[in-house]
């Protein structure tokens, strides 16, 4: 299988996790979230995620599982997201019920 990043270019990583909206000590449930970016290496990644949460309301975060995606998805709820990504931007995705 050939990868869909060149050596030069930095990898897509996706970051799993869970987040919380609301103030400091609201009752608000934790959501499931997925975070596709590129980024050249993990500490990046992590940063990068937990600035593009906040910037989307959200005031805490549990990131539980980083990897690299190899190539593109075929899952559609991934697909946008990953795109996205190849083209420099934070793709959060949110399971919220």
């Amino acid at each position: 299988m050939s990868e869909s990043h060149s050596e030069s270019a930095p990898p897509v990583y996706i970051i799993m996790g869970r987040a919380r909206e609301g103030g400091v000590g609201t009752p608000e449930a934790d959501i499931p979230v997925n975070i596709l970016l590129r980024a050249p290496d993990e500490d990046s990644a992590v940063r990068a995620a937990l600035n593009a949460l906040a910037s989307q309301g959200f005031v805490e975060a549990d990131l539980d599982q980083i990897g690299i995606i190899l190539e593109e998805p075929d899952d559609p709820t991934f697909e946008s997201a990953y795109a996205d990504a190849m083209g420099g931007e934070v793709a959060v995705i949110a399971y919220r019920e």
